[in-house]
């Protein structure tokens, strides 16, 4: 009993020179993932996808954080619970640590997510989204890096969005009143943080899987890629069957 107070003490100090990865994750529960892709996928197709895609993502951080000499925690934040079984499975094979996404939105959820890991003590955090599952490990180590000597980090991707967000301290009002899943995010992300003072750098944009275009794009690269010796490629095993399935049945839908 006489070495608790010192172990929380070693754990907070700890913390405070670490950083947090976030995978910011669903449950892939048929019809409430990846909907913009259905039709033509059915839920069962787009969940299986989906879940291939938060699999995929866990694996690069691990990947990533093996990479960096800063101590980096991973961790999974689930909805709509990390009671959910998928995420119990997810903790269990890939050693993160779950947390509840809470909130009334998405931009709620996310602000909440910063300031749970900030009121742990961790210097920086980083949340990345599932979308991207052939995101370079290099994307990781420029987000690090640029945190050095920024506030904020964002990762654009194409769609005018952004598929990764870091900061050194809490900035609720990056989060507040913005048209989610709209072209005008990262713009609108950038003009706030201006307006309050934080000091902001972009990384390498990437594509990410929202609409039917983007999954073509993804199946097209998959395609390419599948020549490549097998140490070269990007694309898991597990997310190259699924694409190759859903091409051959887009194909017969089509």
């Amino acid at each position: 009993m006489r070495g608790e107070p010192s172990a929380r003490v070693d754990e907070s100090a700890r913390r405070a020179l670490s950083t947090a990865l976030v995978v910011f994750a669903k449950a892939p529960i048929p019809g409430q993932v990846k909907t913009r892709l259905c039709p033509p996928l059915t839920p069962d197709e787009a969940a299986t996808l989906h879940g291939s895609f938060v699999i995929d993502t866990l694996e690069r951080t691990k990947a990533a954080a093996a990479k960096v000499k800063l101590q980096l925690d991973r961790h999974l934040a689930c909805a709509p619970s990390a009671t959910h079984v998928f995420f119990k499975i997810m903790e269990e094979r890939h050693g993160v640590k779950l947390l509840d996404q809470v909130g009334d939105g998405l931009g709620s959820r996310m602000d909440q997510v910063f300031k749970t890991l900030f009121a742990q003590g961790y210097r920086q955090v980083i949340l990345l989204g599932t979308d991207v599952p052939t995101l370079p490990l290099d994307h990781f180590k420029q987000a690090l890096t640029s945190l050095e000597n920024h506030d904020l980090v964002l990762g654009p991707a194409l769609d005018g969005g952004y598929y990764l967000i870091g900061l050194k301290r809490m900035a609720p009002e990056l989060f507040a009143d913005l048209p989610w899943s709209t072209d005008q995010v990262l713009r609108l992300t950038q003009e706030k943080a201006t307006g309050i003072g934080l000091k902001a750098s972009l990384i390498q944009p990437w594509r990410d899987v929202d609409t039917l275009a983007d999954l073509e794009a993804l199946i097209d690269a998959c395609t390419v890629e599948s020549k490549k010796p097998k140490n070269e490629r990007s694309f898991s095993a597990r997310t190259t069957g699924v694409l190759e399935l859903l091409a051959k049945r887009l194909r017969t839908r089509a």
